[in-house]
């Protein structure tokens, strides 16, 4: 379980940012991921006053495309999904289809928890 808390404070200029706690002074590694693929360019600076970091993530181009499209923001320590970033192109075709979306992530993860549990029981 990750102790990192990830508060969205704004997307502009196709640039998400949001504030990390929980860290302290070491850098958090995080993980950002675009259909399975790492997003370069991510920043993380240290706000000592305020003992926070902030991380700014450049929105790929690809994922500026008609259809819905997931950033996950992830700790590589623990593994843990801290937030997802979603960006949907064109219209959407259904007014349900952001709830099913949200429903289809709580269950992939509440697999993978099993799935690590059932790693770690049976080594």
């Amino acid at each position: 379980m990750s102790n990192l808390t990830l508060t969205k404070t704004h997307m502009i200029d196709g640039t998400w940012q949001g504030i990390v706690t929980g860290a302290g002074d070491a850098q958090p590694d995080l993980a950002v991921t675009h259909a399975d693929a790492d997003v370069a360019g991510i920043k993380l600076v240290h706000n000592a006053g305020s003992d926070h970091w902030v991380l700014s993530i450049p929105v790929p181009a690809a994922a500026i495309a008609d259809g819905i499209h997931t950033l996950l923001v992830a700790d590589r320590t623990s593994g843990t999904t801290l937030a997802s970033i979603t960006l949907i192109g064109d219209e959407v075709t259904g007014p349900n289809l952001r709830a099913e979306v949200d429903l289809l992530r709580a269950e992939l993860d509440m697999l993978k928890r099993a799935f690590r549990r059932h790693c770690v029981e049976t080594s």
